[in-house]
């Protein structure tokens, strides 16, 4: 079983505002984070990046810093880019099932305009959440694979 790691999670209440970081949150089942300006009764209730898609984009803006990309997790250690529609990612108490893989980046994302490429489009996921509870940085994310429809 795949394993990765919290390390940073971030909010904002607004959309279009730069989400701030948190050492903890609320998920709240069907719903999203407390307090989120993302969060709703729809499937991307949580977006999900790796903190090795933004590395990578620091190559050519070393600046960025974890949330920059609007995404709610940033994780470590885990292949985000290779999770699918149907899969759990289990941290702690809480479950998410990832909906959506990617997404067009808004017009006018600043990120892609100075460097000239974005990774969440590509790299990120979304989530809703199954099971609430809270998250924190540092916690341990399991990822569980829908069991075959025979």
């Amino acid at each position: 079983m795949e394993k990765g790691k919290v390390i940073a999670i971030s909010i904002s209440t607004r959309r279009g505002l730069p989400k701030k970081n948190v050492p903890e949150a609320r998920f709240i089942e069907d719903w999203g984070i407390e307090g989120d300006a993302h969060a709703g009764k729809w499937h991307r209730q949580v977006s999900i990046l790796a903190v090795e898609s933004i590395d990578k984009m620091r190559e050519k803006l070393p600046t960025l810093r974890l949330g920059a990309f609007a995404e709610n997790l940033t994780t470590k250690f885990l292949k985000v880019p290779e999770l699918s529609v149907g899969d759990r990612l289990v941290i702690g108490e809480v479950v998410l099932e990832i909906t959506q893989k990617g997404k067009e980046c808004h017009t006018g994302c600043a990120i892609s305009y100075i460097v000239g490429d974005c990774v969440m489009p590509k790299e990120g996921v979304f989530a809703r959440v199954i099971k609430g509870g809270t998250v924190r940085v540092g916690d341990e994310v399991a990822v569980l694979k829908p069991e075959p429809v025979s």
